[in-house]
Parts: C-alpha cells; sequence; structure tokens
C-alpha cells in the first residue's frame, strides 16, 4: 500500500508511510485500512475517553484482560487471572509472557504506574476508574486493585480500558516525550505513527504470544478519521480502505452491488439517548418527561434508520447485564401528553431550546436530530439544531458546556460505569445531574457481589433515572460495517477495533 494525496492503495508488499514531516519505508506483507468516525487528538493514551482509542490503546498496551462475547466471560490477557481476596481488593496475576517493545518485562510496577496515571486529575479516565482508590505491586508479576469500597463490576472498568504503559520509560523521557516518540506496550500491536485527526498506524509484533496466535492478522493497520460517509463509501469501494464503519441503512445496497464488497451487520451496545442538564428550562422534570414523550421513536426507526436499531425503554436494553424488560415508567410516543406536561411545567405557550449533534460520528446522527427535533416544535419545544465539529461538541459535552445534546455510551455490557459517570453526583460534568436516592441505589448496587441482589438495585436506580429523565433513551443502533472481501471481520458489539481478530487474505 502506499499513500498519494492523502489516499492508501492496498497491497501486498514493501508499504509506504507518510508520516508527519518525511516519508519513510516500513516492511510489511498485508496492511488493512479502516475507515472510522470517532477522534484520536492526542498522543496522550489517557488525554481522550473515545471508545475507539480504548479499543485502538488496549491492543498496543495489552489489553489487561477483556470479554469474550462468545462465551459471556471475562478472559485474561496481560493479567492473566485474578481473585477477589476481600470485597475491596483484588489480586492480579500478570502474564510474565508479556514484553514492552524493547523486550523488557511488563511488570507489576508498570500497572501501578499506569493507574496512578488513570488517576492523574488531567486524565481524561478517571471517571471510568472512579472506585479505585490506588494500585500496589504484591511482586514484580503480581499486583493489588484496592477500591474505594467494595465494587462489584470492577473488571468492567479495566478489561479493554487499563492502557498499561512503561514506567521505565516515563521517568526516563518525562510524559511528554514517553507519549509522542517513545509509546511502549506489552499488546501484540506497536504504534508506527499517530497524526492527530487524521490518522493511527499501528504495527503487529509477530513474536507476541498472541500475534502467533493469528497470523492472518494484518501487519499493520490505519485507523483512518473519516466522518462523511461518502467518503467512507467511495473509499471503501476505491480500496483505498478495506473496512468502513457505520454505512447507513440507506446506502447498503451500493456496497452490496460492488462484488467485492459486502456488507456486515452488527449488533451494538452502544445506547444512543437525548441528554438535558438541570438548566432552565430542564431544570424542571415536566419539561424533560415532555421531550421524552414528544418523540417517535418507533417512526424514526422505522423509516430513517429503515429498521437497523432495537428501541430502548430504558437506560439498556436486551443483552446487557441486569436489563429488566418490566422497566417502569415507558416513554410511548404522545405529543398531547407532553403539551400538557410543558404547560404544568410553566411553558403554556412553548419554549426555545438549543439542541446540538455531532455530525457523521454516529449512523445517521444529522438526519435523526432534524426528525427529533420537527417532533419537539411540533408540541411546543422550539429546537434549534446545532452542528458544531465533533472535536468540539465531545470536548465541550466532557466539560459540561452543553445543555442539551444527541450522543452515544458505546461499550455498554454492564450498567454500572456509565450510570455512575452520567448520573450520579459529581462524578463528570457530562449532564450535571444530581439526587440523592440514586446516588444510594447505585453506592449499593456496586458493592454487591450477590448477581440477584445487584441487579435489583441497578433495576431500582435505572427506574428512577428513567423517571426523573435527565436523559430520554432512544435506541441501539444494528450497525452496517462495510468491507472487502480480502479481509474477514466479525465486528464486536461494543465496536472496539481489534487487529488481532481481523484477518487478511
Amino acid at each position: 500500500m502506499k499513500w498519494q494525496n492523502g489516499k492508501s492503495i492496498f497491497a501486498v508488499g514493501t508499504i509506504l508511510v507518510m508520516a508527519a514531516t518525511t516519508p519513510r519505508l516500513v516492511a510489511a506483507q498485508t496492511r488493512v485500512s479502516i475507515g472510522v468516525t470517532e477522534t484520536m487528538e492526542t498522543f496522550n493514551p489517557y488525554g481522550d475517553s473515545v471508545s475507539l482509542l480504548y479499543g485502538i490503546w488496549s491492543e498496543i498496551t495489552g489489553p489487561f484482560c477483556t470479554y469474550n462475547y462468545d462465551t459471556g466471560e471475562f478472559e485474561g490477557r496481560l493479567a492473566k487471572k485474578w481473585e477477589v481476596k476481600e470485597p475491596n481488593t483484588w489480586v492480579f496475576h500478570l502474564d510474565q509472557a508479556y514484553k514492552f517493545n524493547d523486550g523488557s518485562p511488563v511488570t507489576a510496577a508498570d500497572v501501578v504506574h499506569s493507574m496512578n496515571r488513570v488517576l492523574d486529575p488531567e486524565s481524561k479516565h478517571k471517571t471510568l476508574a472512579s472506585p479505585m482508590l490506588k494500585a500496589e505491586a504484591v511482586d514484580k508479576y503480581t499486583v493489588k486493585l484496592i477500591t474505594k469500597k467494595p465494587t462489584a463490576p470492577l473488571l468492567d472498568f479495566v478489561c479493554d480500558r487499563l492502557i498499561v504503559t512503561s514506567k521505565a520509560i516515563y521517568d526516563k523521557y518525562g510524559r511528554d516525550e514517553a507519549d509522542r516518540k517513545y509509546m511502549y506496550g506489552g499488546g501484540p500491536y506497536r504504534l508506527v505513527e499517530l497524526i492527530p485527526g487524521q490518522r493511527m498506524v499501528i504495527a503487529k509484533r509477530p513474536d507476541h504470544p498472541y500475534a502467533k496466535k493469528n497470523p492472518q492478522a494484518p501487519d499493520e493497520i490505519v485507523y483512518r478519521v473519516m466522518r462523511e460517509t461518502e467518503q467512507r463509501i467511495t473509499a471503501l469501494l476505491n480500496d483505498e480502505i478495506q473496512i468502513g464503519q457505520f454505512i447507513p441503512p440507506h446506502l447498503r445496497k451500493r456496497v452490496e452491488a460492488s462484488p467485492n464488497h459486502r456488507v456486515v451487520p452488527a449488533d451494538s451496545i452502544e445506547i444512543m439517548f437525548l441528554a438535558m442538564q438541570p438548566k432552565p428550562p430542564f431544570d424542571k422534570k415536566e419539561v424533560r418527561q415532555a421531550v421524552c414523550y414528544a418523540i417517535d421513536r418507533d417512526m424514526i426507526i422505522n423509516t430513517l434508520l429503515e429498521g437497523f436499531a432495537t428501541r430502548l425503554d430504558g437506560p439498556i436494553g436486551k443483552g446487557q447485564y441486569g436489563y429488566d424488560p418490566n422497566l417502569k415508567p415507558r416513554y410511548e410516543y404522545n405529543p398531547e401528553k407532553a403539551k400538557k406536561l410543558l404547560a404544568q411545567a410553566g411553558y403554556p405557550n412553548g419554549v426555545d431550546v438549543e439542541l446540538q449533534t455531532p455530525v457523521g460520528r454516529y449512523t445517521l446522527d444529522k438526519q435523526v436530530t432534524e426528525a427529533i427535533a420537527a417532533m419537539l416544535t411540533s408540541v411546543g419545544i422550539r429546537a434549534k439544531l446545532l452542528t458544531p465539529e465533533w472535536p468540539t461538541l465531545w470536548a465541550n459535552v466532557q466539560a459540561g458546556r452543553v445543555p442539551f445534546y444527541y450522543m452515544g455510551r458505546g461499550s455498554v455490557l454492564d450498567p454500572s460505569p456509565p450510570l455512575h459517570q452520567y448520573f450520579r453526583t459529581g462524578v463528570t460534568p457530562r449532564i450535571g445531574y444530581s439526587n440523592p436516592k440514586v446516588d444510594e441505589v447505585l453506592y449499593k448496587e456496586q458493592q454487591e457481589f450477590d448477581p440477584t441482589k445487584r441487579k435489583k438495585y441497578l433495576s431500582r436506580a435505572m427506574s428512577l433515572i428513567t423517571e426523573e429523565a435527565p436523559a430520554c433513551f432512544l435506541w441501539r443502533h444494528k450497525l452496517l460495517w462495510g468491507m472487502t472481501k480480502k479481509v474477514d471481520y466479525n465486528p464486536r458489539p461494543d465496536a472496539f477495533i481489534f487487529g488481532s481478530d481481523i484477518r487478511s487474505r
């Protein structure tokens, strides 16, 4: 493959990679380019909380452990096994076969160093690790993760998300140089190149024990930021990329018409929602509930999304841990009730709001929110649609500066992390919601190791959140991936893209 004017051509043999300044040659046999919609804006692996990047960094640095969707169990990788010694203490035993790029072993000291980086005030990962107190090395290959309180869903916090980097490299070069020039990890791939906002290139480490399990995995993988749907589809059909994320339902036939390409559907555990900060007019529960009653989710799913989505009647759906099919309340489409609630809240003549949405980040995000805005306006919630660039919107959401927005929360296997992240007092400012009753139940579910009891707490928390409506939960997309027939890949429900799962023909 070679780069020509920012485009890549798939090939077998020697390939040219264009670096940020000077072109250079990298020997490889196969490379797969993937058109993605998320962002990659920083060399700091702890500097952004983006689902795509968790997956890529996890390939470079581990992963620590991972979830197997076929078996329904967490599996060891860098941490080969673990046990709960007491409710606040988990002990992880590291696989001694994992080595950094320079051949040095990945040790407990590196895990402790990495957890300290996760918990640093500047880290964007600290919200996911909010139950963590500290990490301690027991011996060279054994580490304790100590939580502030008992944390039953700890594996969901650390598996595929705990990025383990080299303490020695950090100590030698300092954070910025270590991240930018010496990103050493213990995973089956290594970082070759990162051009913020454009692309990220990783190369397979053929001597890595996990890479040996899949010798057909690509030697190099390029993740290219391509938010425009037309750009991804055109690049796919021209073989500039071999995998394209999120093909809109109405354009899937264009890909299927190609004899060299196919569309692969995949169920998603990403929840799509409208978030409302408790600022006027959304400080009134009746307004938030009116928003939820005003949206005809079934119509949007059946028309715009052509059935490639599953409706949500609460924070999670079927197949996700703690799902309760009888969760109450349920927001059926009821525009008249929405109007009455709006009047009860003190807005009999309606109210003006601004709804922000990304464009090209999610399947038909702009078109979906245009339909939602029209529905809201019809009941008196006059919604002006704003479409900032995704990096700007995402930064503002994380800083708590967006009162009303459409977004997804990816990788929701166990609902505990996102429920705490978005709805527990003081964890993040993304919504800024605070409710002592919700806090109390969330604390209890996190500390309960009995699955039956814990699911009851989760159900109670989700019922309270649904009733209070700081967010309207909409649907989970059935994601459509465009692929060349030169690769075999079954997308994961969490949309992490592991190079180890791809097979080049």
